[in-house]
């Protein structure tokens, strides 16, 4: 029997990175950043053109952007996501609109639904963030009737929140074998996760404009409220905690639009229609 050569890297522990990225995002408190991002949601619903009485699944839904989006268009959504208190979130939201939305936990990378349910399927910066991102693909497939539409809203590599995931990934490297979540902001990428089974992919770049008082205060913002960023600090020591708000804020203030009063800072995203076969 031939052994197997010890430079062979080990397949990545998907379930054990799950586990780990559900904690952060259940940590701090994403809806205080996500809320930010609606206009997002609202842009997607029109991308894909969604008609009254559409069954729509919003994946990764966080707080209900997308969520709130389809609904304000007579879609009959349901809202999914594996942290339950950011369902919690969005329901409040929907119950204040007085609109009507199933929310359910719920697992990306292993949908409770039948094959074919839904005439469109959402997810705004949520999927991308998936360990398998094959398997996560498969399932918005899967679950996405034939002719149906996939809108997704995912940050580019280039863009500003692809490279603050650069910066994180300096200081806290990914897992060995685990890919970026910014590949889902890529062509190349999105082809291959969908291949022949879709009958087209359009792919539109478009920018959202992060808005706070100065690049501390940002910094300050994420670090309190958005679960990955709030993990990095708290995993680093206090000298390499300054280092890594140090590139954070030079991070921003290399982006930032203008040189006004307050800090703009635009963040490249796909705006993405599959048209499943």
């Amino acid at each position: 029997m031939n052994a197997v050569p010890a430079s062979l890297p080990a397949s990545p522990d998907l379930a054990s990175i799950k586990q780990r990225q559900q904690a952060a995002w259940s940590s701090g408190n994403y809806a205080v950043v996500g809320t930010t991002l609606q206009i997002v949601g609202e842009q997607l619903a029109e991308a894909v053109d969604l008609r009254w009485d559409e069954q729509v699944l919003d994946v990764a839904a966080g707080n209900g952007n997308a969520t709130l989006a389809a609904a304000r268009r007579g879609g009959r959504v349901v809202s999914t996501d594996y942290v339950p208190a950011l369902l919690d979130l969005g329901r409040a939201r929907a119950d204040a609109e007085q609109l009507q939305v199933e929310f359910l936990p719920a697992d990306a990378e292993a949908l409770p639904f039948a094959d074919d349910q839904f005439d469109v399927v959402l997810s705004t910066f949520g999927v991308m963030f998936t360990p398998d991102h094959a398997q996560a693909a498969n399932e918005l497939l899967r679950v996405c009737r034939p002719g149906g539409r996939i809108g997704l809203a995912n940050w580019t590599p280039d863009g500003f929140i692809g490279q603050m995931f650069k910066v994180l990934g300096r200081h806290l490297p990914l897992p060995a074998g685990v890919q970026p979540p910014s590949l889902w902001g890529t062509h190349a990428h999105l082809h291959a996760l969908f291949g022949e089974r879709v009958s087209a992919i359009s792919a539109t770049p478009r920018l959202f404009n992060f808005r706070y008082r100065s690049a501390a205060h940002m910094v300050d913002v994420f670090r309190t409220w958005y679960g990955p960023v709030q993990k990095a600090f708290q995993a680093l020591s206090a000298d390499r905690a300054a280092e890594l708000e140090d590139d954070l804020i030079a991070l921003m203030e290399r982006m930032r639009a203008g040189t006004g009063d307050g800090l703009v800072v635009p963040s490249e995203y796909l705006e993405i229609v599959v048209t499943r076969r």
